[in-house]
């Protein structure tokens, strides 16, 4: 079991593509994506049309990852335009998608699941930020896995940025969270007794037909099925890169407090699941805004108190990384400014215009 750093870090961002005058999303991933071009690997195809993704190279800095994703949102940028088309870097269109879903050229996969899944598949079209922490086996990133699953509402509030979905204010800073979690192999992560108890609960959904694949294995946190790494799953995609790195540099220095606490025999604090489940809802309705739960007690604390909270727990891995300014600075900003969530709401309030919502996300997006 590995109890050393550094750790390595990686990032895949999905987006939306629109039209550039009406903000509707558009079925041009197959003409964006080839007119990008770009490394393979960094730049593909995702669920529907409607959607593109990067994944960013390994990086073993926060600068450097920063740099790469700006890269990357910049190359897929300029070839959405040369469509008629922008990013948005949002986690839903905000307003309803017209007609039935363009699906990708795997479409035997994504029939299938339309037909066993049904209108869950709706959800489909939306968008995540997914941060792989490594490198790490698959004993070590199940030990990891226990230790920060309480700090997932956390970070869902921190990422909040979905109060609009399909033309309406839906009452929570991150519905998408609340969306994903109607998907049977999706949600909080079990607590896992051994990498074997991992390894059964994932045949389990398989075998039960509540997941296709691994590839459906869509917990919140979950080692991946395909990298050495720890798959932090639960932020939403936000427009602002400051905050994509501020969630790296939280779930990279999570990871390393969890394999120091690992090293040093600390016993893992209890944690009951049904208050971490209620602490993942307030968590998506309230966002940064609000209340949350502390995890370990059921306590109702500020929003705000709990994400100072985190960044107090792994400061010294921040600090050692050489990343604690810039995530203290941002999360300051964050809770000055407000969440995304807060912001789009702001945008809306104005006019009363979910358009007004699009071309500040979109404005966000480019803005790096």
């Amino acid at each position: 079991m590995r109890t050393t750093v550094p750790l390595t870090v990686g990032v895949e961002e999905e987006f939306l593509l629109v039209d550039a005058r009406s903000f509707r999303v558009v079925p041009a991933a197959p003409l964006v994506l080839a007119t990008a071009g770009g490394l393979p690997g960094e730049l593909h195809p995702e669920g529907t049309r409607y959607q593109v993704e990067i994944s960013t190279p390994i990086a073993h800095s926060a600068a450097s990852l920063r740099t790469e994703l700006a890269a990357l949102r910049r190359t897929l940028g300029r070839a959405a335009r040369a469509h008629g088309c922008r990013l948005l870097a949002a986690p839903s269109p905000v307003v309803a998608v017209e007609g039935p879903l363009h699906l990708t050229d795997d479409e035997p996969r994504q029939r299938e699941q339309h037909r066993r899944f049904g209108a869950l598949t709706d959800t489909l079209v939306s968008c995540g930020r997914h941060i792989h922490i490594g490198t790490l086996d698959v004993d070590t990133a199940v030990a990891v896995s226990n230790r920060i699953r309480p700090w997932l509402p956390t970070l869902i509030a921190l990422a909040a940025n979905s109060p609009f979905w399909g033309g309406r204010d839906t009452g929570h800073a991150s519905w998408r969270a609340m969306a994903w979690s109607g998907w049977p192999s999706a949600g909080l992560p079990p607590h896992f007794t051994s990498t074997a108890h991992f390894r059964r609960s994932v045949q389990t959904l398989l075998g039960s037909g509540a997941a296709l694949d691994t590839k459906m294995v869509y917990w919140d946190l979950r080692p991946s099925g395909h990298w050495p790494t720890l798959e932090i799953r639960a932020p939403d995609m936000s427009p602002d890169i400051d905050t994509a790195i501020l969630q790296a540099e939280l779930a990279r220095a999570l990871v390393s407090t969890a394999l120091r606490e690992i090293a040093e025999r600390r016993p893992e604090p209890a944690v009951r699941d049904d208050v971490l489940r209620l602490a993942r809802w307030r968590a998506a309705h309230d966002g940064l805004e609000g209340f949350g739960l502390d995890p370990y007690s059921g306590t109702e604390l500020p929003a705000a108190d709990l994400a100072e909270a985190l960044l107090d727990l792994v400061a010294p891995e921040l600090s050692a990384a050489g990343d604690l300014d810039h995530a203290a600075k941002t999360l300051a900003g964050l809770l000055r400014d407000g969440s995304g969530a807060h912001r789009q709401r702001v945008a809306f309030a104005r006019r009363q215009d979910l358009t007004d919502v699009l071309r500040h996300l979109t404005d966000e997006t480019e803005d790096f």
